[in-house]
């Protein structure tokens, strides 16, 4: 089958029913564009397990709290069709903001408790923009499944009780981070850092891991752990600490004693370029 691609809503949710009725399968990777090996895992895991398999592309400018991060976010919708095609995805659904925003939106989707520290203490508003156009990603493709990276822990973990909450009829998939052979999370961001901040980038990765090898040593003090990983990261003048915290993987929320299974997770600064990364943490 080829690569179809569609921008239009309505189009689209007719195309995914028409595969749903046809007794298919659906799955769904949600994406800004600017595909890498990251993405790529993801379509490889719903290609895997679907029959029919969609991606979407979409630049959501509600997500963003800074209005030039929205405008330099890369665009390449050639490269990133082709990228979808080589992966045997069905159909790649690339709106434009009109086309998902077509008269000022006065409805959205805010997910309270989980957004308040990590990336939501530091981009107000940021996942209301994520969960707002997930929910209607799925009523425009209506998927079995969609798939989403563990890089983004906080995100997964909003998505998943929205879903939860509202009784949408998909279950979320997550996909295990992707790394270079250094450690650094892929990331479309990566791409922005000079040749010397690349060269600093995995100290961030080292740094969870530190707290992640603290525990498993016996350590079941959160602080403590946390400064073990803070310490790797103050080795390098170059890097700004924006958050370094240890919270549940489910609920978000920080841990004063590790006694079961946590995340690891830590958002730094490397000139003007934000990283963020995680691991899971067994007490």
């Amino acid at each position: 089958m080829n690569t179809e691609l569609l921008r239009n809503p309505i189009q689209t949710r007719e195309r995914v029913t028409d595969a749903r009725q046809s007794g298919f399968s659906v799955g769904l990777v949600p994406t800004m564009g600017d595909l890498h090996a990251g993405h790529g895992a993801l379509i490889d895991c719903a290609r895997r397990h679907d029959d029919f398999l969609a991606v979407s592309i979409f630049v959501n400018p509600i997500q963003f709290n800074v209005a030039s991060d929205y405008e330099k976010y890369t665009r390449n919708l050639d490269r990133d069709f082709e990228f979808c095609r080589q992966r045997g995805v069905d159909l790649v659904f690339a709106p434009d903001a009109r086309d998902m925003y077509p008269v000022p939106l006065k409805t959205h989707v805010d997910v309270s408790g989980l957004t308040d520290l990590l990336c939501g203490e530091f981009r107000p508003g940021h996942f209301r923009g994520v969960a707002t156009v997930v929910a209607k990603l799925f009523h425009i493709l209506p998927a079995d499944r969609a798939y989403f990276g563990e890089k983004d822990a906080q995100q997964l973990a909003v998505i998943r009780r929205m879903v939860t909450d509202l009784n949408f009829p998909v279950k979320i998939v997550g996909v295990p981070t992707v790394r270079d052979s250094d450690g650094l999370a892929l990331s479309s961001r990566n791409q922005r850092l000079s040749e010397a901040e690349r060269a600093v980038a995995p100290r961030l990765f080292k740094a969870l891991c530190a707290v992640r090898d603290h525990v498993a040593a016996g350590c079941k003090d959160a602080a403590q752990a946390k400064e073990a990983g803070l310490a790797v990261l103050a080795q390098e003048s170059m890097i700004r600490v924006e958050y370094f915290e240890i919270v549940g993987a489910d609920d978000i929320e920080r841990r004063e004693v590790i006694d079961g299974p946590v995340l690891a997770a830590a958002a730094i600064w490397l000139g003007e370029t934000r990283l963020i990364d995680n691991v899971s943490v067994h007490g």
